[in-house]
């Protein structure tokens, strides 16, 4: 099968092995979307090597368990040891063990089939479309944001970042009933967020908006964004990291310390809640859709992902 990897830096589509089920559900992928994260694993984040990809819908065909095959399915992308105290409890994302799609030690969804265990996958709504349904997953990580900190009605909450992953997280934020602000530095992705209501500001009109927010979530993916975040936060706010990237960021410590600053990691969320919101029809994913190329190309797809202004790139095996 063709699959899109990754090896010390290089990409390529090579031809592999297709993957054996064994114990787990062998799952063809019908899209796959390219996210961030696979741009930063191209630059060296998580030294990963193999198929990168954990964006995607797909169509069983092997599982244990016979009322699966032909089912549409996405897959939360952590698969856990199954036996640990977290895995126990149903929560796997921070099993010590784990394998992670695409990420860490698990070949990922830009390719043509891919593997998964059957408790990582969820039928997708039948009213739900394949390009909608890619985004299960970064739709996820944005309602993880709300498993990390409880926002009021009466909350300044300041989202950095108008990608992907931010109009995510402040279309998913608004739906709270939180005052959400959007900071980004591209008029057509704010106009995004302008058409749900949302309020938006350019990044450098927020620097005059220091410490005004309860929360701020940052989504950029660039290291300055976390100082930029500090100075927009009251005393006592709460700092939500979404961003990863291959680099270091720095940042002066001691307001951290002077303000109280408390700052919370958000990586994956759960996919039920995603799922919820894309059969509602509440979230705006046409808007987020830049370009579809077919996985043969997908070291294009990948170099178009790259460019400024470009939102989700998907690729099609």
């Amino acid at each position: 099968m063709k699959a899109l990897r990754v090896d010390k830096k290089k990409l390529a589509v090579r031809e592999v092995e297709k993957p054996a089920r064994e114990d787990e559900t062998l799952v063809r992928v019908l899209l796959s979307g390219i996210c961030n994260t696979d741009l930063e694993i191209a630059r060296g984040y998580a030294s990963f090597k193999g198929t990168i990809g954990h964006e995607f819908v797909g169509v069983v065909e092997e599982a244990a368990d016979a009322s699966l095959i032909g089912q549409r399915v996405v897959g939360e992308i952590n698969a856990g040891c199954g036996e640990c105290e977290l895995c126990s409890a149903g929560d796997p994302r921070h099993c010590s063990a784990r394998t992670v799609l695409g990420i860490v030690g698990r070949d990922g969804a830009h390719a043509e089939f891919l593997k998964l265990p059957q408790k990582n996958l969820f039928k997708v709504p039948d009213m739900v479309l394949d390009e909608h349904a890619v985004f299960t997953e970064p739709l996820a990580a944005a309602c993880g944001v709300l498993e990390c900190v409880e926002t009021k009605p009466t909350d300044r909450v300041a989202v950095i970042g108008d990608g992907k992953l931010g109009l995510l997280c402040a279309q998913v934020l608004a739906l709270t009933g939180a005052q959400v602000v959007l900071i980004g530095k591209h008029a057509e992705k704010l106009r995004i967020a302008e058409r749900r209501g949302i309020e938006t500001v350019t990044t450098k009109s927020a620097a005059k908006r220091k410490r005004e927010f309860d929360v701020v979530v940052e989504a950029s993916g660039s290291p300055s964004g976390f100082a930029g975040a500090l100075q927009l936060l009251r005393p006592r706010g709460v700092l939500v990291l979404k961003s990863t990237f291959e680099g270091k960021a720095e940042f002066v410590q001691a307001p951290l310390v002077v303000d109280e600053i408390s700052i919370v990691g958000s990586r994956c969320g759960r996919f039920q809640p995603a799922l919820d919101l894309l059969k509602k029809g509440a979230i705006d994913i046409d808007s987020l859709i830049s370009e579809e190329y077919p996985l043969a190309r997908g070291v294009y797809g990948m170099e178009r992902a790259g460019k400024k202004g470009a939102l989700k790139v998907f690729l099609r095996p």
